[in-house]
């Protein structure tokens, strides 16, 4: 299940990254998926060593503490993780994040809330905390850190529940830390530059209520997902960040036209893909925000009423085929859905909660967060550059 090679050239990009020659190591650590070869030879690579290749699909498996990487059928080909019952700094705890930076994965260990019923391990009425965001290798080891396992807070090396990350082309890391109402870029050594969000729960100047996403865009300013004010709003990425875009009320009390953004992102040509995830829709706005394709999670007959909640999706992306792949949370599926609306692939079972470690084609994933597949930066920041 697991692809396992030679350790030297991962843990010369580990000692790289760590020596502070962070761009350079990246570079060396990229594979066929970051780099303009032939086809062919992708094809070829993609049989012989199926780690990271063009083709396959990164989910964040919230609830069963893992990320791994499927091919096209559901294979498992990595994973990190050691499963739903483990909640050991060897597992990532309730992951809400994940993303390929060349050949190594960025995640977000987000912990598991105390009385999670899709989580029944964590016995903790308080909650089972990771509040780390790694940087882990092929060979599972953990190069780079920021947050400290188990431990809630907001000062140096730490962070409360931490939603998403984001690799920058200047090698920091965009981080949602959801629970400290604020996004903040951080360098390889620790240091916090920029930031958005004073910590308090607001929706008034510089004030965030329990963001869920931050992508840098190409013009240089930050697209965040102020969650529970039902907003994304684009804001300047500077010492003086002011908001140049929204969509969405800014009112926690106003559920429309979007009732919790927990995803946005800018795509080609300017229109706006945003989750919409208390109604179960996600939308496609284009710049004067009118909705001009829109997708609903909860209108097959076996989708999750949650007890009024309905599946809440926790992640849209649009793919470079115009698919749209999205983490359908609580119908414990991953799906791909083109321009008709169709469901061209699935990955888990519609409302079935499951934990395999071969292949999840039919089933086998537990409320999965995020999903992106290898290589495909549409709308999303890219890890090498614009």
């Amino acid at each position: 299940m697991i692809a396992r090679r030679s350790l030297g050239r991962h843990v010369a990009c580990a000692s790289a990254l760590l020596g502070g020659v962070a761009i350079a190591a990246l570079a060396a650590c990229r594979t066929e998926t970051d780099s303009k070869t032939d086809p062919s030879s992708k094809v070829a690579s993609a049989v012989a060593d199926p780690f990271n290749a063009p083709g396959n699909y990164l989910i964040a498996d919230q609830f069963n503490n893992r990320v791994i990487e499927v091919d096209p059928s559901g294979n498992i080909v990595w994973s990190y993780g050691k499963g739903p019952a483990d909640f050991s700094p060897e597992s990532i705890i309730g992951v809400n994040d994940a993303q390929r930076v060349g050949s190594l994965t960025l995640m977000a260990g987000t912990g598991t809330p105390g009385g999670q019923p899709e989580a029944p391990d964590c016995t903790d009425p308080n909650g089972c905390p990771d509040n780390r965001v790694l940087l882990v290798d092929e060979d599972l080891n953990i190069i780079w850190q920021y947050g400290t396992f188990g431990v809630t807070g907001r000062g140096p090396n730490q962070l409360n529940t931490p939603v998403q990350n984001t690799w920058l082309p200047n090698s920091h890391v965009l981080i949602t830390d959801q629970g400290n109402n604020r996004i903040i870029e951080v360098t390889l050594d620790k240091q916090i530059v920029w930031h958005y969000g004073n910590g308090r729960s607001g929706n008034h100047g510089n004030e965030l209520n329990s963001p869920n996403c931050a992508e840098l865009l190409a013009n240089g300013h930050v697209l965040i997902c102020d969650e529970a004010n039902n907003r994304a709003i684009e804001v300047t990425h500077d010492s003086a960040s002011k908001i140049v875009w929204q969509y969405g009320s800014g009112d926690p009390n106003v559920t429309d036209p979007v009732d919790g953004v927990a995803f946005a992102s800018r795509l080609p040509g300017g229109n706006t893909l945003i989750t919409d995830a208390g109604h179960a829709h996600i939308i496609e706005v284009d710049p004067d925000k009118n909705v001009v394709w829109d997708y609903f999670t909860n209108t097959d007959p076996n989708s999750n009423p949650r007890d009024g909640t309905g599946p809440l999706p926790t992640r849209a992306v649009r793919l470079a085929n115009g698919d749209t792949l999205i983490s359908d949370q609580y119908n414990h599926r991953v799906i791909e859905v083109n321009h008709d609306k169709q469901i061209v692939r699935t990955f888990g079972a519609i409302n079935m909660i499951g934990y395999d470690t071969t292949n999840v084609s039919m089933g086998g994933l537990n409320s999965p967060y995020d999903a992106k597949l290898n290589g495909d930066y549409t709308g999303l920041t890219p890890p090498f550059g614009f």
